[in-house]
């Protein structure tokens, strides 16, 4: 089995609000993404897939096609959005980074052929991420 990895960025903004606290509840754990305007990041990220390599083709999967789900599936959906206003998983989910790789994760799958999806991972620029393997 190999593993291949395709990378994408995107840019979005988000808040994060809990309406049944207080606010000051909420900007005691969230500080200043409790502020509900919202603020942006840039996000990188990558979608590995897994599987054995075709000896006719050479490849585990065609990377352009990836790349192309990746761009219809999350790019366009996700880059330049106010996540809690626009995108609807997130209308009753907090867009953390952990969230958005699940729902990036269920997003993607069945619709990756020639592979099997094996891991999501979000990077919230500069330094936070999160890795999403699917359910056990």
């Amino acid at each position: 089995m190999l593993l291949l990895t395709r990378k994408a960025e995107f840019s979005a903004a988000h808040y994060y609000y809990v309406d049944a606290w207080t606010p000051e509840e909420n900007l005691r754990l969230f500080g200043k993404c409790a502020n509900r305007n919202g603020h942006g990041h840039n996000y990188t990220l990558e979608v590995t897939v897994a599987g054995e390599v075709d000896p006719v083709s050479g490849f585990v999967m065609d990377l352009k096609a990836l790349k192309d789900t990746m761009e219809r599936e999350v790019v366009q959906v996700y880059d330049h959005r106010h996540l809690n206003l626009e995108v609807p998983e997130f209308r009753t989910a907090l867009p953390t980074t952990e969230n958005i790789a699940v729902a990036i994760w269920r997003r993607l799958q069945g619709k990756i052929h020639g592979a099997r999806l094996h891991r999501v991972r979000v990077y919230e620029m500069p330094d936070l991420f999160a890795d999403y393997y699917g359910e056990p």
